[in-house]
């Protein structure tokens, strides 16, 4: 009671204040450094800054920073409650500098200065079997995975977000307003969404965010079609922009009926590509099989049909399939051999999870020419997922999610991807690309011995006060945040570490260092997260996901992002990153 009548004191007696923390010495170091012990930094020396201290490559001339201090000055001045004419405050920079003020405003503020690069620039001339690719699990449903509606909504989210691959699950329909087909997760009580719609949304979205090439369930002009009947390689992203290719199981086998939908038991999934419905208008869909024992894998198809139409039909389809589902019945020993042929092989995280423990290097050696994808198990009724390492240790190019969840788990998929511009394609190390010598392969379970150290410094946080309600995280008093910080990466890179708590305050400074020794940064992802201190459960303030091996070093301003992965409009961390390679 006493505390909670303080709390009520405190806030009549501030409310309305506004308390800035004194600047970190760091930073006031750094700017009495390059002003040479001036209280502005000159153009001139702003330059310096950035080119030494920031490595800013992409900034070699005095014009190029003036219209990045500009905008940023702009910016700064539209968002003040006190406005002033933007020609004389460009006049007052470029004749006096930057405050330290300015400075510390330009470092968190302005969006150039961001943890990682936004283009594309990782070498996308190599076989698609190379790279990690955005991947989506039942692309088309709302919801869970057994009552949710179907719709293409979710569909064009994922490909704003840069989902590179989309499912769809067509079955045929009887009904006149699904043009023969439909989408929807077979024997279940989801609701289907005319096949035509979510084509449409795929042509008119699907390069809304990369220019990288898709691997769907579509036809048209922008459709990929092999010359040859099998691929001995697969082709570059490069070669594949702006071009849309179909990855299925060839089909074989014609139903000649529309299929009962019917709930699994325990939440199981049918299986994926396998068998052919009656013939349809302008296209050919893929089917569950009545098989209710597997669960989303490749299955091979047993030929029953002899009619001549239905058979050239699959003979035109089989022609536009680029990456060729392959078998998947027999030992694992036996799916994962390699071949002349590259495939595609379905794994369910279970089988995955299993194979990665008694036939890792199989798994590796497979992914280096061929693709593996691997889906959430048939228990994930909510569209929950599972941690995605379990496929990007082994070489797993298509961890499938359901992007329509949200978790600890989705973050991860998010902040992998933000890498090489958020194209949706990051190229794999290459230590899961090549043979090591003697015909070695990686072994996540048994990383090199240390060889760089990453330090983090978090300094202070600015925008919770623009972004949330005065009382969103406490009614009679500001906000008690703190900063967690972790890697996420091989088993021996993991590693957990927060800061104090900054009591009271909406520009919480908290000014302290982590070390973190590595031995895999190339696939090592940097955790943050923020939270206001509670007497019960712990407020979230948010997050983000950074891949460690693509962090620019430096100052830096880092945004953070909702629950479910939607950035904030102001809240972001000002921090710093350094990575140091150890002999």
């Amino acid at each position: 009671m006493e505390t909670y009548i303080i709390k009520v004191l405190n806030f009549l007696t501030k409310k309305g204040e506004v308390y800035k923390a004194e600047p970190p010495l760091d930073l006031k170091e750094a700017f009495s450094k390059f002003a040479g012990g001036e209280n502005q930094m000159k153009k001139d020396q702003l330059l310096r800054f950035m080119v030494e201290h920031q490595g800013e490559n992409n900034i070699s001339t005095m014009e190029d920073l003036d219209k990045i201090v500009e905008k940023f000055l702009q910016l700064r001045n539209s968002c003040s409650s006190t406005k002033t004419s933007s020609t004389r405050i460009v006049d007052v920079y470029r004749k006096q500098g930057l405050s330290l003020n300015d400075f510390i405003d330009f470092l968190i503020l302005d969006d150039f200065n961001g943890p990682l690069k936004d283009k594309v620039h990782h070498d996308m001339n190599a076989p698609l079997s190379h790279y990690f690719m955005y991947t989506g699990h039942n692309s088309y449903l709302t919801g869970n995975q057994l009552t949710s509606e179907s719709s293409d909504e979710p569909i064009i989210e994922a490909l704003k977000q840069g989902v590179r691959v989309i499912e769809l699950d067509l079955w045929p329909s009887k009904s006149s307003n699904n043009d023969g087909i439909k989408v929807v997760h077979g024997r279940t009580f989801t609701t289907p969404v005319p096949v035509s719609k979510c084509l449409q949304s795929i042509k008119d979205y699907a390069f809304h965010k990369s220019d990288y090439p898709m691997a769907t369930e579509i036809f048209g002009e922008m459709l990929y079609c092999p010359e040859t009947d099998y691929l001995t390689e697969f082709p570059s992203p490069e070669s594949l922009k702006k071009r849309i290719i179909i990855s299925t199981k060839p089909p074989k086998e014609y139903q000649q009926s529309d299929s009962i939908r019917k709930p699994m038991p325990n939440g199981s999934e049918p299986s994926e590509e396998e068998s052919w419905g009656p013939e349809l208008p302008d296209s050919v869909a893929k089917l569950k099989t009545e098989d209710r024992n597997s669960s989303d894998e490749d299955q091979e198809d047993i030929n029953t049909s002899d009619n001549k139409s239905n058979q050239q039909g699959v003979r035109q389809y089989k022609h536009l399939i680029a990456i060729h589902g392959g078998k998947s019945k027999g030992s694992m020993k036996n799916r994962l051999k390699d071949d002349v042929k590259v495939r595609r092989l379905s794994l369910s995280e279970k089988k995955l999870k299993s194979a990665s423990e008694s036939h890792g290097a199989d798994l590796i050696r497979f992914t280096q020419r061929n693709i593996l994808r691997v889906f959430p198990k048939g228990e994930r009724v909510k569209s929950t997922n599972f941690r995605p390492y379990i496929g990007w240790l082994y070489g797993v190019q298509m961890v499938a999610f359901n992007m329509q969840g949200h978790g600890k788990s989705l973050r991860l998929m998010q902040g992998m991807f933000r890498a090489n511009g958020g194209c949706g394609y990051v190229k794999k190390p290459e230590f899961l690309i090549r043979t090591l010598p003697h015909e070695e392969v990686f072994d996540p379970k048994k990383p090199p011995s240390r060889k760089q150290i990453l330090k983090v410094k978090v300094y202070k946080g600015d925008g919770w006060r623009l972004d949330f309600s005065p009382t969103h995280f406490d009614r009679f008093s500001p906000p008690d945040f703190y900063t967690k910080v972790s890697i996420v990466g091989v088993p021996a890179d993991c590693a957990k570490n927060k800061t104090r708590v900054k009591t009271d305050t909406w520009y919480p400074v908290w000014d302290e260092e982590f070390e973190f020794k590595l031995r895999v940064p190339e696939l090592a992802l940097l955790r943050i997260e923020v939270k206001d201190k509670d007497k019960g459960k712990d407020d979230f303030a948010g997050q983000t996901c950074l891949p460690l091996s693509e962090l620019r070093h430096g100052f830096r301003s880092v945004p953070l992002y909702d629950r479910k992965g939607k950035k904030y409009k102001s809240v972001t961390l000002l921090m710093r990153f350094k990575l140091e390679t150890l002999n």
